[in-house]
């Protein structure tokens, strides 16, 4: 963790979990895959932060949405609180977790190719498509 790093503190909607974490830039991230459409009814929002340093306290619950994932959540109000990758414990927290999104930037959609036709992103970042978005997991892009 760089000097330039700042901590991030933030909670769900009822405020019975509260996180914090590292960041060294708050960049945001959006995934439009099914899953996460599912679970958010919408696209889910991350935070880009310092691997590691997530901490939640509260009745913070997961499920394991598949084989490689889970998601967070609050188990009094159901607000979203993370998207985790089971093989490495690595979790993405939500944007909406923190005061004006963590006044982050978008910078990368996934699966952009599955977004709704009812809404997109504007700006010039990065958009993967599902094929692109595999590769990266895979670490072939």
């Amino acid at each position: 963790m760089s000097d330039a790093s700042q901590t991030l503190r933030g909670s769900c909607l009822c405020g019975a979990v509260t996180v914090a974490v590292q960041t060294e830039l708050p960049r945001l991230r959006a995934c439009h895959c099914d899953m996460c459409r599912q679970h958010t009814s919408g696209m889910f929002i991350s935070v880009d932060t310092v691997p590691g340093t997530l901490t939640v306290e509260g009745p913070a619950q997961s499920y394991a949405s598949s084989e490689w994932a889970e998601r967070g959540f609050c188990g009094t109000c159901g607000s979203t609180l993370w998207y985790g990758t089971q093989a490495d414990g690595v979790r993405h927290p939500a944007a909406g977790l923190f005061d004006g999104a963590a006044l982050g930037e978008m910078t990368l959609e996934f699966f952009a190719d599955e977004c709704p036709q009812g809404y997109a992103l504007s700006g010039d970042h990065r958009k993967l498509s599902t094929e692109e978005t595999i590769a990266m997991f895979e670490g072939d892009a």
